[in-house]
């Protein structure tokens, strides 16, 4: 597609996306995510014809007036949407697939001073939520989603979660509409859970005698704790 085709995209992404959008005025004047993609597709296009310094002085202009920060050499790809968009910075060698989702403050960082690639892959139908951070040369999988405030600095294999300081992918996404960031797992719930059905066993075995049903229900909790856990380390 042509830089105008997907400036025309981008637009009409934001109207499709945001249920709280009720008029054009709106979307001129308060979706700084929007003009930061726009100012972005114009500097990207000089950027790859080797028009550097007018594509860096683009996407100054875009910075100062919409607050976000996009590398005119970064990749983006077609429907993104940047909701509310305010802090949101992407490098230079990050790729960002088709229907991702960002929210304000994101930082797509690098970590090495290296001139390679040093900035993270997202691929297709991602979302990720305020104030993450996504650091180094990693990917993150097609369909997951980050928590708010998260800090990734490993790979998200496709169609999972991950949440934490550092991220730690917890659970597969089951649920999958594009704004289904709030259905996060909550990690510290789990491990209570766990405990308290630890307890109920332990309690029932003091009272009833009964040792073969405690083996049982115990196996049982010890699968749950080992995939509780393995999850955990990825």
């Amino acid at each position: 597609m042509g830089v105008w085709q997907l400036i025309r995209e981008d637009f009409a992404t934001v109207k499709r996306n945001d249920p709280a959008l009720r008029s054009n005025c709106e979307l001129f004047f308060n979706y700084p995510g929007v003009w930061a993609l726009f100012f972005y597709r114009i500097s990207h296009g000089l950027y790859r014809r080797n028009f550097r310094r007018l594509a860096r002085f683009v996407s100054a202009v875009g910075q100062f007036l919409t607050a976000v920060d996009i590398h005119p050499g970064a990749q983006i790809g077609r429907r993104v949407f940047i909701d509310h968009a305010t802090g949101v910075v992407i490098g230079e060698t990050a790729i960002v697939g088709n229907d991702v989702l960002i929210y304000q403050q994101v930082t797509l960082g690098g970590v090495s001073l290296s001139r390679g690639k040093r900035h993270p892959t997202v691929e297709d139908n991602v979302i990720i939520g305020a104030g993450a951070k996504v650091l180094g040369n990693i990917t993150i999988g097609r369909d997951s989603k980050i928590g708010a405030n998260s800090v990734v600095i490993r790979d998200v294999p496709p169609g999972c979660t991950a949440v934490g300081v550092p991220a730690r992918v917890a659970q597969r996404v089951d649920e999958r509409k594009p704004l289904s960031h709030n259905v996060m797992p909550d990690v510290n719930k789990e491990v209570f859970e766990y405990l308290l059905k630890r307890i109920a066993v332990l309690e029932h075995t003091l009272k009833s005698g009964d040792l073969e049903t405690m083996e049982k229900a115990d196996h049982e909790l010890d699968e749950v704790y080992k995939n509780f856990i393995e999850a955990m380390k990825r």
